[in-house]
């Protein structure tokens, strides 16, 4: 079986999994802690395949899986104890007696083709074993810069959320004075650090289209535009909008 196609059928029964726990628990947003823990399973199989050490992928497997360990417990701490997403809830209600086969197309199958796409970059990255290299360097500096605005920026509008008196209001201080998304920001810019390090690689800029992908479905499809039609009825939106970039911040306050 080929390199690509036996990652795909890893992704395929790992998503199956998960709809199947998510049946169980009855509760759809259980995709979204699968959707971080998903790349390092990724990574890591694509490494134990090539059976040939890398030290370019030893680096590329262990940066994703600081990335995705991390954003699925951040998910699972921020929903646990708490009803099921709204987003998943709103599905669950208007699919009605179709929710099982919607929810495992339009999200399990849906999510685990775009994981697969995104994580071209890293499966490129272990099957072309390959040394530390100036590129390397690039990538991974360029991957803890977008790691850290995503983590800083992620803990700052948890503090600001634990804070009662802030209820109904907008979180603008911080990264959020620079950016309205800060931590999307910084979650496609890790993306494209991991590109970069795939450029090492023999075609390697066809992984380019993982981090370009995961920034459009960031930017356009499916976080920030629902972010922002939930921001927008909370007051001072208008003017925090005027002076503050969507997603790539400004320089400056």
């Amino acid at each position: 079986m080929s390199y690509f196609l036996t990652l795909a059928l890893i992704v395929f029964i790992n998503m199956n999994i998960w709809f199947l726990f998510a049946q169980f628990k009855r509760r759809g947003d259980v995709v979204d802690v699968a959707w971080g823990l998903g790349f390092p399973l990724v990574g890591w199989s694509a490494y134990l395949f090539t059976g040939e050490p890398s030290t370019q992928a030893l680096l590329a497997n262990i940066l994703v899986t600081a990335w995705g360990l991390r954003l699925s417990t951040h998910i699972f701490l921020r929903n646990k104890d708490k009803e099921e997403d709204y987003r998943y809830k709103a599905w669950r209600q208007d699919w009605g007696k179709w929710y099982a086969l919607r929810a495992y197309l339009q999200i399990f199958m849906l999510q685990g083709s775009l994981l697969f796409l995104i994580a071209l970059p890293l499966i490129l990255i272990n099957q072309n074993p390959m040394g530390i290299s100036a590129l390397t360097i690039l990538g991974a500096l360029i991957w803890v810069f977008g790691y850290s605005f995503e983590v800083v920026s992620d803990y700052q509008l948890s503090e600001f959320i634990k804070d009662k008196k802030n209820k109904g209001k907008l979180m603008t201080s911080g990264l959020w004075a620079y950016s309205r998304h800060p931590n999307y920001f910084g979650e496609a810019t890790l993306w494209w650090g991991i590109g970069v390090i795939a450029l090492s690689a023999p075609s390697g800029w066809i992984g380019l289209f993982g981090p370009a992908l995961i920034t459009y479905l960031l930017v356009y499809v499916s976080v920030v535009p629902l972010l922002e039609k939930k921001m927008q009825n909370k007051p001072g939106f208008k003017k925090y909008a005027q002076k503050t970039p969507k997603f790539i911040p400004r320089i400056t306050k």
